[in-house]
């Protein structure tokens, strides 16, 4: 599993820019927005889902506070009914503990069964996630994000979630 220098190595090695701040644990949008960090309204919210079968895995990568509609999606994404999926399938798949969730998980996803869906909002803008725990948050182009997930094979792709 990768860890915060690995990916922060991973980030130079492929000429990506991008900040990254040191913050008290965070386990919720809320308490990220108590800390007043710069850029605080490019910090992306992650839900890990799951189909009703548990064959289709998503990590939804929304702007912000906006909200998820899960019927809504399963119709967007073309997806079986949804739920969040368990947190002993966030480790197992992205090695990713509760409240720390991010794209950057998808660099363990070593088989390539989760799908990462973008908010189409963060197009060409900037991005805040977490490296590999939910103490810093890193902000960088998602263009860029969506770059290095794509080079390590992941499958990526746009969503306008903004009924979603």
């Amino acid at each position: 599993m990768m860890e915060r220098k690995d990916i922060l190595h991973l980030l130079n090695e492929n000429g990506i820019v991008y900040r990254i701040v040191e913050h008290p644990a965070v386990f919720t949008m809320e308490e990220m927005h108590a800390l007043h960090l710069e850029q605080e309204d490019a910090v992306a919210r992650n839900l890990f889902l799951r189909d009703d079968k548990k064959r289709n895995w998503y990590l939804l990568v929304l702007h912000g506070d906006r909200p998820a509609d899960l019927k809504e999606l399963r119709h967007m994404l073309g997806s079986r009914p949804l739920s969040f999926a368990s947190e002993s399938s966030l480790n197992e798949l992205l090695g990713l503990q509760k409240g720390a969730v991010t794209p950057l998980g998808a660099l363990n996803d070593k088989e390539h069964l989760v799908q990462v869906v973008f908010d189409e909002e963060y197009r060409h803008q900037t991005i805040g996630v977490h490296p590999d725990s939910n103490t810093a948050t890193i902000w960088m182009n998602c263009d860029d994000l969506v770059r290095l997930l794509q080079l390590s094979g992941s499958s990526v792709r746009w969503l306008d979630i903004k009924n979603g």
